[in-house]
């Protein structure tokens, strides 16, 4: 049975995870695609191409990126590298405290440049990334023509 994993599945987004795909055919040609929608409803994904190991495990620590949007050994490659589906659109956290963003996971068997709605991915799973830690509050600055907002730690 196939799976991928994020380890931890909850963090904050400065913080690394680790992405690993178990239960493949060893040497098997895979894609991993990452993505989410922002509080615009706008939707940034990345996708990158892998070969399995022997042990028909793809580990994003370990194992090169072939090709897609990035190349190479990116560890937080299907993270960093979000682009968005409307061009010109930027990756903003607007709400910082109230929510995570669900960044989603998927495996696709062989090499998918753009899964049809008939494709399912092989599996999937959901990472939250937080930009503000428990405990944080936030308190709104306003001081003549400063706005921002400063954020104490419990």
């Amino acid at each position: 049975m196939v799976e991928v994993t994020v380890t931890p599945r909850s963090s904050l987004a400065d913080r690394p995870v680790r992405v690993v795909a178990r239960g493949l055919s060893p040497h098997q040609l895979v894609t991993l695609r990452s993505w989410l929608t922002d509080e615009h409803g706008e939707r940034f994904q990345t996708r990158a191409f892998y070969r399995a190991d022997e042990a028909g495990e793809v580990d994003a620590e370990r194992h090169a990126a072939l090709g897609g949007n990035f190349s190479g050994v990116w560890p937080m490659g299907l993270f960093w590298f979000l682009q968005p589906d409307t061009l010109f659109r930027r990756l903003v956290k607007r709400d910082v405290v109230g929510s995570p963003f669900l960044v989603h996971l998927e495996v696709f068997g062989g090499l998918q440049m753009v899964p049809g709605p008939q494709e399912e991915p092989l599996a999937t799973c959901t990472a939250e990334r937080w930009y503000v830690g428990p405990g944080v509050q936030r308190v709104p600055v306003r001081e003549g023509r400063v706005r921002g907002a400063l954020l104490l730690p419990p």
